[in-house]
Order: structure tokens, then C-alpha cells, then sequence
């Protein structure tokens, strides 16, 4: 249903482009299909939930997450009128106030979330049986909204997998390679217990939801397109392709994170006292077994590879979406190691991965050209040696920690520099020149640039960013 069918009545033979916008859609449906399934008979194998098992509590009044089902209904809102927008939302809401009056009247479990649920689904009915452009862009939107909520499940079951794929974590190692970074976990972990309870709950309200301030970006990169063309890349478009590439370093290096292999979550099988003690030097790391409950999901650091896509798709928005943007970043980088969630090294991981998704999705008109090649080629080089060299030289790292530190930083700053050239130089600058900026300024993509720096408040989006 959120496959727009229709046919062409003119006679006339099909563009690339149009094939492309029917057969895409189509091939994606059926791979995500494809995927849940296959999800849900592994957890059904394992005995966990499932992502389709938790679709279905979500109608049946017991969703996991009250926010992700009302984040999905609020983007595909924003593709359709404002009374169609107000009425969905509207409704959601007295449908989610009545399930509450209907479980507490029972006696049941009280929860949130089956309102979204239940108006996205009359909102797809809806928007099926309307024609043209305005059907396709709400089944544009409907998909997104679909598509996060559909991400969400699949990746509960995902970290269910990556516990039974690394019953062995591989935290050892990336403590001894963190010194090179001077164990940045332990440094502000005790700094944050030092400063008390106040910073430490507005870092876990931020850390909790990043998937909020990542809506509200979307939402302002998307307030147009019931009037104006769909942009051809967005934040949600990077948030989705990080989701699926990102875990897969869950199953190739399982690791849970200081506070769990070295701290009080670790169950009794913890080997430190984090962040009060520093581990001692080992010359020989190995992988620990450790529990079944804990996800490996640490390297990377997804929230600081999300943290960092938000950061640089609010640049080119208004004053306060920048300002909010680089807050965002700032305080969950903070919190991931603050709280023991991420060594350092999980966050240059993170941050590297992300630069080299996003070179790959920005400004899809410029095309494969040897710039777009050279910056994706350099981060996946660096993620692939960064992810070794933690691996089978945590110990020359942390036996040379200064050399070692200049060489993880000074990989990511090369890609930082890099990426920054390509896409965000200031055109005519000598960093535009290399970073073939200047070279695609017929598109537009220099003057939308300028606009931006010269009016930062203006709310006129730059189409390609």
C-alpha cells in the first residue's frame, strides 16, 4: 500500500526516472519484508519478541516504545495538508487516551503508543485511495514513518543476535587501545560524578533522545514538500543507512562498555571498579566471556555516528538548529563516555562511519565523481584500519600511547578535512578547488552555500543538503 501504482494513461513509454521510481519502491518493500520475517523466525527460534511479534502488540495495546510509533506518525505527516496532519495527530491522541482509560480500568499494564499506531494505519487507507503528486508524496512521507518504526524493531532484534553471536566480548582489547586516547571513559565518568546529579540528568534526557532532536532536523529539512519537490537527501535518509550498516560491527567485534566489563552493570562478571580505578596494563588481552542480557553494541558508537549526521544536516538550517545541533553532538558524546556506555575508541569509530555514509547519500546530482570516490574510499580505509589495529595492536597502542594517540586523531581529522572540503568548503576557496566544489557549481549547490552564510536566519532550506 505505500507503493505508489499508478498507471500511465498517456500511451507514452516510461523514463529511466519513472521505472526507477516504481521498481525502487517495490524492490525495497519486498527486501524489508523479506528482512522482518526472517527476523521474527530467528527470535521466534531463540524465544525472544521479534520485530513482527511487537507490531503486533503495538495494535494490540502493549507497545515497546510509546515514542517511536508517535515519531513515525509524525513524519509521515509531514507529507500530507495541515487538516489532514491535525485530524491524524488529533486522533492518535484520544485514541491513545482511550487505550489508557481502558487499561487502567482493567487493570492491565498501562502504556502509551497504539494511537500512532492505529492512525498511521487509517492514514496509509487514507492516502491510498487519493491520485497524483499528492498521493506520492504522502506515501513518500508514510514510508519514512514506516520505515522508522520498522528499523526500531528490527534493531531490538538485532542486539538480541549480537548477544548470541558474541558470547565473548572483546573489551580487553579496546580498554588497552584506548589509552592511546588517554581512556577519555574514565576521565569524564569521574568528572561527572564529581559534578553531581544535575549534569548528569540533562546528559542522560539528551542521550535518551537523540531520536527527538533527529525528528525535529528532519522535520524543518521537510516542512516543504507538500508544496515543493521531496529534497533528494535528508537526515533520515543517512539516520536509515547507519542503522543498517552500523550494527554489523556488533557481530564482527562484540563489545559492552566500561561500565559493563569494567563497572557495576556488569553483572558479577565485571574486572574493574570503573570509573574509580584505572585497569592495570595486561600484555595479553583475550576475549571474556560474558553474560546473555548485555548487547554488544558498542563498536561502533551509533549514537555518536547519529549525533554527528544531526550535527551536520543542521549547518545549513537557522541560528537555533544550528546552536541545538552542535549541543546535541557535544552532550552525547559526553554522556556515552560519562555514563560508561563507549570507550573512546567506539567514538572515533562512529564519527569516521558516519562521514563516510553521508559522502556516499550528499548531493546525489553531483554523482560518482572522483571526489565523491576519494573521501567514501578514505573512511572506509580508516574505519577498516582503525577496527584492526584496535583489534591486533591494542598492545603496541598502549604501550606507545602518544604515537599512537596522533595516529587515531590524525586519521580523523584527515577524513574530517577531507569530507569537509568535498561537501561544505566555501566556494572559490583553494579547499573547494581540491575538494571539487567549484567544479560543481552549474548545480547550484555554491549559491545555495552562500545564501546560507549570508542570511544563517533565513528559513529557505538548501535543497541538496
Amino acid at each position: 500500500m505505500l507503493v505508489d501504482n499508478e498507471v500511465n494513461v498517456s500511451g507514452s513509454s516510461l523514463s529511466i526516472d519513472e521505472v526507477r521510481s516504481r521498481v525502487v519502491p517495490v524492490a525495497g518493500l519486498i527486501v524489508a519484508v523479506a528482512l522482518l520475517t526472517a527476523a521474527q523466525v530467528w527470535a521466534s527460534i531463540h524465544g525472544t519478541l521479534g520485530p513482527l511479534h511487537s507490531l503486533l502488540d503495538d495494535y494490540l495495546a502493549n507497545p515497546q516504545s510509546a515514542f517511536v510509533s508517535w515519531a513515525g506518525l509524525g513524519l509521515a505527516c509531514v507529507g500530507v495538508p495541515a487538516r489532514v496532519r491535525i485530524v491524524s495527530l488529533g486522533g492518535a491522541a484520544v485514541l491513545d487516551l482511550l487505550t489508557l482509560g481502558v487499561q487502567a480500568a482493567c487493570g492491565w499494564h498501562v502504556s502509551i503508543g497504539t494511537g500512532p499506531t492505529l492512525a498511521l494505519t487509517a492514514l496509509v487507507v487514507t492516502v491510498s485511495r487519493w491520485d497524483g503528486q499528492r498521493r506520492r508524496t504522502a506515501l513518500h512521507a508514510i514510508a519514512f514513518g514506516v520505515l522508522l518504526i520498522m528499523a526500531s524493531k528490527l534493531a531490538d532484534t538485532w542486539l538480541t543476535i549480537s548477544i548470541v553471536n558474541g558470547p565473548r566480548v572483546l573489551d580487553q582489547y579496546v580498554q588497552l587501545a584506548d589509552r592511546a586516547l588517554g581512556e577519555p571513559a574514565w576521565l569524564v565518568g569521574r568528572a561527572l560524578e564529581a559534578l553531581g546529579p544535575v549534569p548528569s540528568a540533562v546528559l542522560h534526557v539528551v542521550y535518551i533522545q537523540l531520536p527527538v532532536a533527529a525528528v525535529v532536523v528532519a522535520a524543518w529539512q521537510l516542512r516543504h514538500v507538500t508544496t515543493s519537490p521531496w529534497p533528494r537527501h535528508n537526515l533520515l535518509r543517512t539516520f536509515l543507512v547507519l542503522g543498517v550498516i552500523g550494527p554489523l560491527g556488533y557481530v564482527l567485534f562484540p563489545v559492552v562498555g566500561p561500565v559493563f566489563a569494567y563497572g557495576s552493570l556488569g553483572h558479577g562478571l565485571q574486572i574493574g571498579d570503573w570509573p574509580q580505578v584505572w585497569p592495570a596494563m595486561t600484555s595479553v588481552p583475550k576475549p571474556m566471556l560474558f553474560d546473555s542480557v548485555t548487547a554488544r553494541n558498542c563498536m561502533p558508537s551509533m549514537h555518536t555516528a547519529w549525533a554527528t549526521a544531526l550535527f551536520i544536516h543542521s549547518r545549513v538550517g537557522p541560528r537555533w538548529l544550528r546552536w541545538a545541533g552542535a549541543f546535541w553532538l557535544v552532550c552525547t558524546l559526553l554522556a556515552t563516555l560519562g555514563f560508561g556506555y563507549h570507550y573512546g575508541c567506539d567514538l572515533v569509530a562512529g564519527a569516521v562511519l558516519c562521514l563516510t555514509v553521508e559522502s556516499a547519500l550528499r548531493e546525489p546530482d553531483r554523482g560518482w565523481d572522483r571526489y565523491r570516490v576519494r573521501v567514501v574510499t578514505l573512511g572506509a580505509a580508516v574505519l577498516a584500519g582503525l577496527l584492526l589495529s584496535y583489534r591486533f595492536l591494542a598492545v603496541t597502542m598502549a604501550e606507545y600511547p602518544v604515537a599512537a594517540g596522533f595516529a587515531v586523531l590524525g586519521a580523523l581529522a584527515a577524513v574530517i578535512a577531507v569530507f569537509h572540503a568535498t561537501w561544505f568548503a566555501a566556494p572559490d576557496s583553494r579547499w573547494a578547488q581540491w575538494g571539487g566544489r567549484d567544479a560543481f557549481d552549474s548545480t547550484g549547490v555554491a549559491a545555495d552555500w552562500q545564501l546560507a552564510q549570508q542570511n544563517p536566519d533565513n528559513s529557505r532550506e538548501v535543497p541538496k543538503g
